[in-house]
């Protein structure tokens, strides 16, 4: 097994931060000169990264993505954004009308890229060392960091990045077993609650062990919790921002 599979399989998200140790200006950029070589749709490179590290910046977010106190912790918050200002520019250059944002094609597009730079930029920063956290929850208030991050029309907050130095890193989380994701030339819905059944189990077990018996929830139980009345600050928030960002989608 080569290094590159070690560090993939070998993940973990770190919510605790030594406080005292910076991460350079030189690591960032090149996380970032990383993640953004990876590919995207058309070469148009639908995605801008804001890098956050005044503190009361940083407090200000961190209390719009839910009071997530590691966003203060860690020296440098990454902000992946869905970008089509930019293009808006190409197409005023070019005299061509600007139709893609009057379509959910946009939001696909722009959330495919950001996630394949966002996970280039974890596996950057841990080559290097670094502990990292994604930050999805700025999708609960997301008109937030679109004024205090100054985002132009067409420019849309999809996922955060804390990165730090690691004080503690937690065990590793298990993962659904291959055979429920990894699907054999079509997919097969007959094999998945079994699967489930079992992955609860293990889930549950995981989480007592972790907090030592306070909580021995399971996986489709929190599933189930969030996509139901879990997300409700994000359902209320989210979609009206990307409209006022003038993604006019039906």
């Amino acid at each position: 097994m080569n290094e590159t599979i070690k560090l993939l399989r070998n993940h973990r998200s770190v919510r605790d931060f030594d406080i005292e140790k910076d991460v350079s200006e030189a690591q960032i950029e090149t996380i970032i000169e990383a993640a953004l070589a990876g590919p995207n749709w058309i070469n148009g490179q639908q995605v801008s990264v804001i890098e956050v590290r005044e503190s009361e910046r940083k407090a200000a977010l961190a209390k719009a993505a839910g009071n997530q106190r590691w966003i203060e912790e860690a020296p440098v918050l990454l902000v992946f954004c869905i970008d089509f200002y930019r293009a808006k520019l190409a197409a005023e250059k070019n005299g061509a009308d600007f139709r893609i944002v009057e379509d959910l094609e946009a939001i696909m597009i722009g959330s495919t890229d950001v996630g394949i730079a966002l996970g280039s930029a974890v596996i950057a920063a841990e080559s290097m060392g670094l502990g990292i956290v994604p930050i999805g929850g700025l999708r609960r208030n997301p008109q937030t960091f679109v004024d205090v991050l100054k985002l132009p029309e067409y420019v849309f907050p999809i996922s955060g990045l804390v990165i730090g130095h690691p004080r503690n890193v937690p065990e590793q989380k298990p993962r659904l077993p291959l055979k429920a994701t990894l699907l054999k030339e079509q997919y097969d819905p007959k094999i998945q609650m079994e699967i489930i059944d079992q992955y609860d189990q293990t889930i549950s077990s995981y989480m007592a062990e972790r907090t030592k018996g306070k909580d021995s929830s399971n996986w489709s139980s929190k599933i189930a919790h969030f996509y139901d009345t879990g997300f409700e600050q994000y359902e209320k928030n989210s979609s009206p921002t990307v409209k006022k960002q003038r993604f006019q989608y039906k």
